[in-house]
């Protein structure tokens, strides 16, 4: 029983008025995304929903980061895309609801995924991106959540902009709506910003009857948020070989595509509140809420990185927010979907212009004149790919691949040799500096083969022996003073080096020079 109280944060200190509000909060912010990431797939807007709610109650409840938010993304819809464009070449007479079948098993296939990643525990690899690639891909998410609001200031299903009077009355609702939060803490905290500023703009509208662009004029024509529990379904497709090559692709990304942006969206909230979560049990978790996702007629998804940052600066820091906020949205679905259709678009955009620039990294912009120039242009092109091409994982990876390069080249920079010959005629080669593939070039050109003495040492005190690369250099220096006739030796090595090269035996030869051991005489009582 303790165990299922853990579960829910009820046996520890919880602030559940807090909790409660920033749900309900996160809850309405989360209705505009879901419909918006639903669309950019073609999917109807109960899909999305029905994401946001089966993958935000299973990962507040099983996540490794208690207060953060999962539900449809726009990372993981634009994948769809591409399936959807596969789709319709191998099946030319593929319905919309057929096309549906094939989306809910790709999401079951990648929660499977997932759930192998954390289970292997590989997510401790997010560790391995640098702070440039956390500042780009933090900026790039805001500049994306900032610019994507800009589709309210349209008219409806039209590419012209709201003029005269709607546009005025669009933009000061906005206004208002960013001036309470950011006001309202500054008077009181007792009830998040965010809800205050979303309750008071719909009064003002509905109570008014003021015409404004509401949450029902971003649906198509004859579509509704109001529908019934997700139902269950087993997907309907061939199962086959043939069919798992077709989607296993799509799967793999977006798999790659949500557990990327959900650890490093889990290592910024870990920022925030000084905490740390679990990195391998989120994998499991996501894989798990994809699962029930793609059974429960949902588009899949991952960590929403804006609706998590309004659920914690609005004080939540358990799972209870989050499971609120699932419960929640389901609600709405089902029994306030006429309300939550009147709701202004103004006041959620509000909401979402003041959790961009909460979420920018203004201070990144202090960091160009100290950083090195390398890191500099890492985060800004994680940045510009982020915003340009709503393409994370790609934004992350080519970050993480530049970072890795820039390093590499540094390091191959510090190899150096001390050289020097002793009183028995043996000449020394001191090394400093790491020995690999970016090394070796540089490591080859420090040996004089052709006017040094019969017998010399290379000494690895001051460096380690790193890849295959760097034992194919010390294979070819061998080789090379061996077909002059001298002998080489290699001197303090340390452990692990040795093992590379006894591993490595069948394909070099290294003559290593132990290092001698000293006995010491003590007097025993």
């Amino acid at each position: 029983m303790k165990k299922i109280f853990n579960l829910f944060d009820l046996s520890q200190k919880v602030n559940y008025k807090t909790e409660i509000l920033s749900g309900l909060t996160v809850a309405l912010a989360l209705v505009p995304e879901a419909i918006a990431f639903a669309m950019i797939a073609g999917f109807s807007p109960l899909t999305g929903l029905y994401a946001a709610f089966t993958m935000g109650l299973v990962t507040s409840i099983l996540g490794g980061r208690p207060g953060m938010i999962s539900g449809a993304t726009g990372a993981v819809a634009v994948v769809f895309v591409g399936l959807i464009l596969k789709l319709k070449e191998v099946y030319p007479d593929i319905t919309p609801e057929g096309i549906l079948q094939y989306v809910f098993a790709t999401v079951i296939l990648a929660g499977v995924i997932q759930i192998i990643t954390g289970l292997l525990r590989l997510g401790k690899f997010i560790r391995l991106v640098p702070q440039p690639v956390m500042f780009g891909f933090v900026n790039g998410l805001a500049i994306i959540i900032f610019t994507a609001q800009f589709t309210h200031f349209y008219q409806k299903e039209s590419t012209e902009l709201l003029d005269g009077f709607p546009m005025m009355v669009m933009i000061g609702f906005v206004l208002l709506t960013m001036l309470i939060i950011w006001g309202l803490p500054k008077i009181t905290k007792a009830v998040p910003s965010s809800l205050v500023a979303i309750l008071v703009v719909s009064a003002i509208v509905i109570g008014f009857n003021i015409e404004t662009t509401t949450v029902a004029d971003t649906l198509k024509e004859g579509e509704t948020i109001k529908g019934n529990f997700p139902p269950l379904s087993i997907p309907e497709i061939p199962f086959s070989f043939d069919t798992l090559l077709l989607i296993l692709p799509f799967s793999a990304i977006i798999a790659g595509v949500g557990m990327i942006e959900s650890l490093l969206s889990l290592n910024i909230i870990d920022e925030i509140t000084e905490t740390r979560g679990r990195s391998n049990k989120e994998c499991i978790a996501q894989g798990t809420a994809n699962i029930v996702t793609g059974f429960f007629s949902g588009m899949g998804g991952c960590a929403m990185l804006g609706q998590s940052l309004i659920n914690i600066s609005s004080g939540a820091r358990a799972r209870l927010s989050g499971i609120i906020a699932s419960v929640g949205l389901l609600c709405f679905i089902m029994f306030g979907s006429e309300l939550i259709e009147r709701l202004p678009m103004a006041a959620l955009v509000g909401v979402m212009f003041m959790v961009a620039i909460g979420t920018f990294e203004w201070a990144s912009f202090k960091t160009f004149r100290k950083m090195p120039a390398t890191d500099v242009m890492v985060m800004v092109l994680v940045t510009l790919i982020t915003a340009f091409t709503h393409n994370l994982a790609m934004a992350v990876l080519i970050g993480v691949i530049l970072s890795a390069l820039a390093y590499a080249w540094e390091n191959a920079k510090r190899i150096r040799a001390r050289k020097y010959t002793d009183e028995n005629g043996i000449k020394h080669y001191e090394i400093y500096g790491p020995l690999f593939f970016g090394s070796v070039k540089g490591f080859s050109e420090k040996f004089d083969i052709i006017n040094d003495p019969n017998e010399i040492i290379i000494d690895f005190a001051e460096s380690r022996v790193a890849d295959m690369s760097a034992i194919e250099a010390l294979h070819a220096i061998t080789g090379r003073y061996a077909r002059q006739g001298k002998t080489v030796h290699i001197r303090h090595l340390s452990k692990d080096c040795r093992r590379l090269l006894q591993n490595a035996e069948a394909i070099i030869d290294v003559n290593i020079l132990e290092d001698p051991d000293y006995n010491v005489m003590t007097n025993r009582m």
